[in-house]
């Protein structure tokens, strides 16, 4: 298992548009993803638990990969957050 803390630096946080991107880039992967922010923990592979979530500019969130493409995964989903801008 592997996980990052990532802050969340697009301006209008991780809303539908790169929410939906964000599930669909995690589904590539074999691992199992989960995102966990304050407390609560969820599928990263759900977009209406991502949703639910709601994860603004400025939050701290830690993504975990389990599995056999974990590194990987860990690699291009914080890539994808650390480059959004929408």
């Amino acid at each position: 298992m592997t996980s990052k803390v990532v802050k969340i630096v697009n301006p209008t946080g991780l809303h539908t548009r790169p929410g939906n991107q964000f599930v669909k880039l995690a589904k590539e992967f074999e691992a199992d993803v989960t995102v966990t922010k304050s407390d609560k923990t969820f599928n990263a592979k759900s977009l209406m638990k991502l949703m639910k979530v709601g994860i603004s500019q400025g939050d701290q969130i830690e993504i975990n990969c389990d599995g056999p493409d974990e590194e990987d995964a860990l690699a291009k989903l914080t890539e994808f957050l650390a480059n959004l801008t929408e």
